[in-house]
């Protein structure tokens, strides 16, 4: 039986990691399809809530992706959203879930090979943990759609 393979959640700021996203698919540039791409207006509108809630419905690693330090297109939002990942990593560990399995990246829109390159990387990194103990209370799949 093949191993199940991982879903990842990236977070990605509509200014900067989204194009670059984008730019990945242009470049044909190949990254897992275990990345599945939110678009969000800024990465400093993503609450703990929203990552911790990823975990709960069962994503087995999540990825913010915003703007390089000190470009943020809403000035801070990218410094509160690495404020509000660690914040979440402390959580997840003290709820015994690994807190590698959530990441934050900053890269530029013309940074689409970065971009591949971290999804590949946070994929390679899930892959080694594991899938996430909490995706057990998704329904299963039976060939068809969930």
């Amino acid at each position: 039986m093949a191993e199940a393979e991982p879903t990842i959640v990236a977070f990605c700021c509509t200014h900067c990691a989204y194009n670059a996203a984008d730019l990945a698919g242009s470049l044909r540039v190949q990254y897992p399809t275990a990345v599945k791409v939110v678009e969000v207006p800024c990465t400093g509108r993503v609450e703990i809530f929203h990552l911790l809630r990823a975990f709960e419905e069962g994503v087995d690693g999540v990825l913010v992706a915003g703007c390089l330090p000190g470009n943020c297109h809403f000035l801070e939002g990218n410094f509160n959203a690495r404020r509000r990942v660690e914040q979440a990593r402390r959580m997840l560990k003290d709820i015994g879930l690994e807190p590698e399995r959530l990441k934050m990246v900053h890269m530029s829109s013309a940074m689409g090979l970065k971009f591949a390159e971290e999804a590949q990387q946070m994929t390679g990194e899930i892959r080694l943990l594991g899938l996430s103990p909490l995706g057990r209370l998704r329904a299963p799949s039976f060939g068809g759609n969930p």
